[in-house]
C-alpha cells in the first residue's frame, strides 16, 4: 500500500488516468511525474478496463474523462463511489462545466475541470482534492450558489437541467446525429428503451416531435462546444 508519512497521508500519492485518447494520457502522465509525491499507478480508455485497474492499483485519486471508448464517465463514477470509495475523483472533460460539474459531484467526484484550462489547473485541482475539498471554477460554484439561494429559474439557466443523467446523455448522442439503433447500442440497452428515453426528453423540453428534438438537440450541442 505504500509508505505513509507524518502527516498521516501516503508518501506518493497514486493516480489512475481514464480517458480515451492516448496523447490526452500522455499528457497528463508527463505533468503528475514531475511531482514528486505523485505517480501514475494505471491508465484505462473505458469503464471495465478502469474498474479492473483500480482494484489492482489501488489509486487513491482518479482522473476520469465523461466521454470514454465505450462508455460513459458519469456511469464509471457511479461505479467507482460503490466499489471503490476510497478513491477521490477528478473529472477532466471537454463538455461544458455549467450543465456536467454538479451532476459529476453528486455522482461522487470531488472536482471538475475542463480540458481547455487543464494544463494551468490540473495540479492545482489535485492537490485541492488531496486536502479534502472540492474543486470547480468560480463559474460553476456561482452557478450552484445561486441555485441554492432561490428557486427560482435563472438567466444562465440550461433548459435540460430538468433531464436525468441518462436522459442528458442519449440528448447529447441525439444532438451528435446518432440513431436510435446506434444510441441503444452504444448504452448497450434496447431499442424500445431509448424510444421511451427520447419521448421523456421530447415532454420534459415541450418539443411536439422528433423532428424538433433534434433540431434542438443539434443547436444545443453547437451552442455547448462554443461555450
Amino acid at each position: 500500500m505504500g509508505s505513509i508519512n507524518k502527516s498521516g497521508k501516503p508518501a506518493v500519492t497514486r493516480i489512475l488516468i481514464v480517458d480515451d485518447h492516448p496523447l490526452v494520457r500522455l499528457s497528463l502522465r508527463e505533468f503528475i511525474r514531475r511531482e514528486k509525491d505523485l505517480e501514475v499507478c494505471g491508465e484505462a480508455e473505458d469503464r471495465e478496463q478502469a474498474l479492473a485497474a483500480a482494484q489492482a492499483t489501488k489509486p487513491h485519486l482518479a482522473i476520469i474523462d465523461l466521454t470514454l471508448k465505450s462508455s460513459n464517465g458519469m456511469e464509471l463514477i457511479k461505479d467507482m463511489r460503490d466499489h471503490h470509495p476510497d478513491v477521490q475523483i477528478l473529472v477532466l472533460s471537454m463538455h461544458d462545466e455549467t450543465i456536467h460539474a454538479e451532476r459529476a459531484i453528486r455522482a461522487g467526484a470531488r472536482g471538475y475541470i475542463t480540458k481547455q484550462e487543464a494544463t494551468t489547473k490540473v495540479m492545482v485541482a489535485i492537490r485541492q482534492i488531496l486536502n479534502g475539498e472540492i474543486y470547480w471554477s468560480e463559474r460553476a460554484a456561482a452557478r450552484v450558489a445561486s441555485k441554492i439561494a432561490g428557486p427560482a429559474r435563472g438567466a444562465n439557466d440550461s433548459p435540460v437541467d430538468c433531464l436525468t443523467d441518462r436522459e442528458l446523455q442519449v440528448f447529447e448522442m441525439i444532438g451528435s446525429g446518432k440513431s436510435t439503433r446506434q444510441i441503444a447500442a452504444s448504452l448497450h440497452i434496447d431499442v424500445s428503451t431509448v424510444e421511451t428515453y427520447r419521448a421523456r426528453i421530447k415532454e420534459k423540453l415541450n418539443l411536439k416531435d422528433s423532428l424538433a428534438l433534434l433540431q434542438f438537440a443539434i443547436r444545443w450541442q453547437i451552442g455547448n462546444a462554443q461555450g
